[in-house]
């Protein structure tokens, strides 16, 4: 049973949950943990993520393990550089490299704060360090769970037998915590490849040249490799529970999954995927309802509707076409960077790769012209709910290009006595309750049969985000004010206490790009005498408008914005 309380979302049970990630670098952990930690929090659990190689930076530095003349030969070194009595490392360029072939040697002498050399199974001393990091952090997790948290993710490799078994024993002495391994495996060198491309942007590398970061990199996946052991009997001997998502979720192994919220984990992870694609989302043309400020009810467009949902279809129509050509452009830049490193990292190229580094801006043409020619475009998707102003609004997109799906879940809040009022009414008609909410816009919910709450529409849109997540092609939503704001603050990781006041007027495209490290947001807004689109800053169109006091009842209401009722003046 699903209990949902001020602030919180809690189980019968009231179990807390530490969710301790495994795998090598560059496997996608850091990619699957906060993505996992935005939709636990979305449901309502307290989430957080205690990030093992954030303390490492700055608990673990090179002063803090090396012998005092280590670190003098380190300081010294940098002076001459300074100086420019000391040539940069050629392996790394940075001062004091050996200059031999070895690049694991070079860096292990130079600034980067943690060099390969660090990560060595063999170093004795830096082994020491990791360990004891990797077991603070795990004792600040349980300190945030004591305190009130729920779940709580472990964000490290934690790839040895060793390091499992002591986080498992550990937790033995806690009560009411359960225990969950999640572990990311990746075959595909493509992902990894350009997972290592990303990591040598990594705090890691912080003013040292690429080249010289990712072949450092590399020489530090080469010591994980050599002690990695993944998940198996000796953890199964514990009986423990865990989850292994092997290529970004084509393939998942699921072992002894008891609890609800190890549930509610997997069935989520068992949906991911890579492929690009945009989640746009906007809000219903205006309707007649809308013109009069008037909430709910299943009023038709208007004709300001009616404009701009003819030009919503032909705004998608270019986002499509753009975005393919966008796509094919990413694909030969990242061709290209993984195809100059090949003479130094063998394998890294494809033939197929090769040839896509060498195509040029007239491939981007034809793709276009190619999309252009087809009839069926399949792939494209476009979602409204079952009233009347989504639906109309989606009338002008063709059929041959577009799907186009009526999903009852993305209906609007619905108000229960309140449906069809405007708020100076429900203030008159409904003094508590009109107060109520204003205290508590997430939880309030509306009287009367059926009357819904923020927290409720989350419950409701929770398998709208997991088919989301699931689709390999993009999306368009056509929706309402309170949808919009709930899947927005899904995207974009916003607090649920925040989302009943996100503005989100009529008029506004908001597309999110899932990107290796987030959602991109890109934002544009539609301008009624130019009858067209233009693209806006997306953090300022994503602004939280907070109550400023709470009207007494015997004062007049405050009316909502001409945005929440009709396209803003400023368009």
């Amino acid at each position: 049973m699903l209990i949902v309380g001020h602030g919180e979302v809690r189980t019968d049970s009231d179990h807390k949950l530490v969710v301790v990630m495994v795998g090598l670098p560059a496997r996608g952990k850091s990619y699957i943990v906060k993505k996992l930690k935005r939709y636990l929090s979305w449901l309502g659990f307290q989430t957080k993520i205690f990030n093992v190689g954030d303390r490492r930076r700055l608990a673990g530095s090179a002063d803090e393990y090396e012998t005092a003349a280590e670190a003098r030969g380190r300081l010294q070194r940098r002076e001459r550089a300074d100086d420019g009595r000391e040539a940069p490392c050629s392996g790394c360029s940075s001062p004091g490299g050996s200059g031999d072939n070895d690049a694991a040697a070079q860096c292990a002498q130079c600034d980067t704060r943690h060099s390969s050399a660090f990560f060595d199974p063999d170093n004795k001393k830096a082994k020491q360090i990791r360990e004891q990091v990797a077991l603070e952090v795990f004792e600040d997790l349980l300190r945030w769970l004591q305190a009130g948290g729920q779940i709580a993710i472990h964000d490290a490799t934690n790839s040895t037998i060793e390091r499992r078994q002591a986080l498992i024993s550990r937790l033995k002495s806690e009560t009411d915590v359960n225990l969950m391994f999640v572990e990311s495996i990746c075959n595909d060198r493509d992902i990894i490849n350009r997972n290592i491309k990303l990591k040598t942007h990594s705090p890691d590398y912080v003013g040292i040249d690429p080249d010289a970061a990712e072949a450092d990199f590399r020489a530090r996946l080469r010591n994980y490799e050599r002690a990695y052991r993944t998940i198996g009997a000796a953890e199964e001997r514990l009986d423990v529970q865990y989850c292994k998502i092997i290529d970004v979720g084509k393939k998942v192994i699921a072992y002894n999954i008891q609890g609800f919220l190890e549930s509610q984990v997997v069935f989520y992870l068992m949906n991911m995927n890579l492929e690009p694609r945009v989640i746009y989302i906007t809000r219903h043309g205006e309707s007649e309802d809308n013109a009069a400020g008037r909430i709910g009810g299943d009023a038709s467009l208007s004709a300001g509707g009616e404009q701009y949902a003819r030009a919503l279809a032909r705004f998608i129509d270019r986002r499509r076409l753009d975005f393919a050509v966008e796509v094919e452009e990413y694909n030969r830049q990242v061709a290209q960077s993984l195809c100059s490193t090949a003479s130094s990292t063998p394998g890294t190229c494809s033939e197929a790769e090769s040839a896509g580094a060498h195509s040029t801006a007239a491939d981007a043409l034809r793709l276009e012209q190619s999309l252009l020619s087809r009839r069926v475009q399949p792939g494209f998707e476009v979602w409204t709910s079952m009233l009347k102003r989504t639906m109309e609004t989606a009338e002008y997109f063709d059929p041959h290009i577009y799907r186009v799906k009526n999903i009852k879940s993305l209906n609007e809040i619905y108000a229960g006595k309140c449906e069809g009022m405007t708020y100076q009414e429900i203030a008159r008609d409904f003094p508590e309750e009109f107060e109520a909410r204003q205290l508590d816009k997430f939880y309030y919910r509306y009287p009367g049969i059926g009357g819904e709450s923020y927290a409720d529409v989350v419950l409701r849109l929770q398998q709208v985000i997991v088919e989301l997540e699931r689709i390999r092609h993009s999306v368009l939503l056509v929706t309402h004010r309170a949808m919009a704001r709930t899947l927005l603050a899904y995207f974009m990781d916003i607090p649920t206490t925040h989302m009943p006041d996100m503005e989100l007027p009529l008029g506004y495209v908001y597309a999110c790009e899932p990107r290796p490290f987030g959602n991109h947001l890109r934002v544009w807004r539609y301008v009624p005498h130019l009858d067209d689109f233009e693209e806006i800053d997306a953090a300022a169109a994503l602004r939280i408008r907070y109550p400023q006091t709470l009207p007494s009842s015997t004062s007049a209401p405050p009316l909502p914005s001409p945005a929440e009722t009709a396209y803003s003046a400023r368009n």
